[in-house]
């Protein structure tokens, strides 16, 4: 009886990964991961960045640079995939085993249409036109996408970002694999848009009968969707088993250190003068159509009747992809056109003219969600920071040197950074040199586009401290735009709750978390709790 329940498991198994060792020179950047992945079961590879989640399913198909040295074994179909060569391989990625990865923007051909993407590999298997196209549609179909036939001509840049992850699997899933890998597919979506990409994968996978390799960093997500987890740290296996066993004995501090949601409470709101005041604020963008692109009306982005922000106060603001956030970011620093007032310092910042408006901008300034494309790759981090001071001619040499110098230690980095190139910095590294860079123009107010949204979990929260340190010692009022509650949760002294670029409601933090007055935003506040289910 015993054999042949054994038999069974080993009938079942797809994937059988033995000793997976990866190094650079001497360095060990994977060491001795073992695992096996049974059909139709998901397994899930967590832990922060750098741990080796990525790397380690990047060598299962041999993605990774050539001076990278991998040993070990990765059987799939009786053959082990380390030992065959790039030709052999070819007829393995993306038919028996797809990617799907973390930024479909990064990932997705920008030159190419929704139809060719999806189809692409369907046309190297020789089908016609017609075929491609129907089975293109039924894809998109499967993935959840309404009005097909209307997408099959748009570029990446012309979906939303939850329409390009659902483009993106469908193109992994052309080819009807047996493994689907998914390389962090929900952390740039907001959280409603989290659960309905994940539900998604899940279904799929039931109705293909496919198996998952799930990577994350985030281990309360995973415990929904995995029936085994690996936690992985710095290149090594921390504890691995089935995922409710490893939930409820977490063998290891770090694991535990995952699972902990709780960033910490906001700052207690304090009466101090307004900084910032919104009146009548409507920003439109013009729909343009037709071959020769003749402006045909007018799309309204975000409207704002009216909103206020004190000194030291934070300002969350909420609401799903679309809803209007970032346009109201870019309209108060002046990025995007607006009318009505933006009431700072006492002036309308949309009465004034480039010139006038200036000597005000070191006064408010932006962190973007993606630091990497934001540093300039060719400057050092000294001189990244000091860029704003050399502009405003208004500082010495030496004064420079002294104000990077704090600001690094604002950030809790030391001189040692000054030296390096964005690409030589860490996620969670480079989101500080962007805050850096914000602060030692000593600003009253800085906007915070998604600061969190690519780090690990354990990033986020030494980031969250250190944005609340600093909120408290500079008196600094934020505008904090996030799709994760917790974060606004444990920044913000109110909450803005946006959708299709209206408000829905405005309330103090702990009012709208205790008693949301509407449905959209218990949703919200539901699928952020679906997160953290311990």
């Amino acid at each position: 009886m015993h054999s042949i329940h054994d038999n069974n498991h080993a009938a079942s198994m797809i994937l059988d990964v033995q000793k997976l060792r990866i190094q650079h020179e001497q360095n060990i950047l994977l060491d001795n991961l073992s695992f096996q992945l049974h059909r139709g079961k998901t397994l899930a590879l967590v832990g922060e960045s750098g741990s080796g989640k990525t790397i380690s399913c990047l060598a299962l198909l041999d993605l990774l640079p050539h001076s990278l040295i991998r040993s070990g074994t990765v059987n799939y179909a009786e053959v082990d995939l380390l030992t065959l060569s790039a030709p052999q391989l070819q007829s393995i990625r993306g038919r028996k085993i797809a990617l799907i990865f973390q930024d479909p923007m990064a990932a997705l051909n920008p030159l190419h249409q929704v139809e060719k993407i999806v189809g692409e590999a369907l046309i190297l298997q020789g089908l016609s036109k017609q075929s491609v196209r129907q089975q293109v549609m039924r894809l998109l179909q499967d993935v959840g996408l309404i009005q097909t036939e209307a997408l099959l001509k748009r570029y990446p840049h012309q979906l939303s970002g939850g329409q390009r992850q659902r483009v993106m699997i469908a193109a992994a899933l052309a080819l009807d694999p047996e493994i689907l890998i998914a390389d962090e597919p929900t952390t740039a979506l907001d959280v409603t848009l989290q659960i309905q990409i994940l539900d998604l994968i899940k279904t799929l996978q039931q109705q293909r009968k496919m198996s998952l390799i799930l990577i994350s960093h985030d281990l309360n997500l995973v415990r929904q969707y995995a029936d085994d987890v690996i936690v992985m740290n710095r290149g090594r296996v921390e504890q691995q088993g089935a995922t409710e066993q490893v939930f409820q004995h977490p063998a290891t501090d770090y694991t535990r250190e995952l699972m902990n949601h709780d960033f910490g409470k906001a700052l207690a709101p304090s009466v101090t003068p307004i900084v910032l005041q919104l009146e009548q604020l409507l920003v439109q963008y013009p729909i343009k159509q037709g071959w020769l692109n003749r402006m045909t009306g007018q799309q309204i982005a975000v409207e704002i009747p009216y909103l206020t922000l004190m000194q030291g106060e934070c300002l969350g603001i909420v609401g799903e992809s679309g809803s209007g956030k970032s346009s109201l970011a870019l309209a108060i620093v002046r990025l995007v056109q607006s009318q009505g007032q933006i009431l700072f310092q006492q002036q309308n910042l949309n009465t004034l003219n480039q010139k006038q408006l200036r000597p005000l901008r070191a006064n408010f300034q932006i962190v973007f969600q993606d630091p990497f494309s934001s540093l300039n790759p060719r400057l050092t981090v000294q001189q990244i920071i000091a860029e704003g001071l050399m502009l405003s001619h208004r500082h010495e040499n030496h004064h420079i040197e002294t104000k990077v110098h704090q600001a690094l230690l604002d950030v809790e980095l030391d001189d040692s950074f000054k030296h390096r190139y964005p690409h030589e910095l860490s996620g969670g590294q480079r989101q500080r040199i962007a805050l850096a860079r914000a602060l030692v123009l000593q600003p009253q107010l800085i906007i915070l586009d998604e600061p969190t949204s690519s780090l690990d979990r354990t990033t986020q929260r030494a980031i969250v401290q250190l944005l609340r340190r600093l909120q408290q010692q500079y008196q600094l009022s934020y505008v904090l735009i996030s799709h994760d509650l917790h974060v606004v949760r444990a920044i913000s002294q109110k909450v803005l709750v946006l959708r299709a670029s209206q408000v829905v409601e405005m309330q103090t933090t702990e009012a709208l978390f205790a008693h949301p007055l509407y449905a959209y935003t218990q949703q919200l506040i539901q699928a952020s709790q679906y997160h953290s289910i311990n």
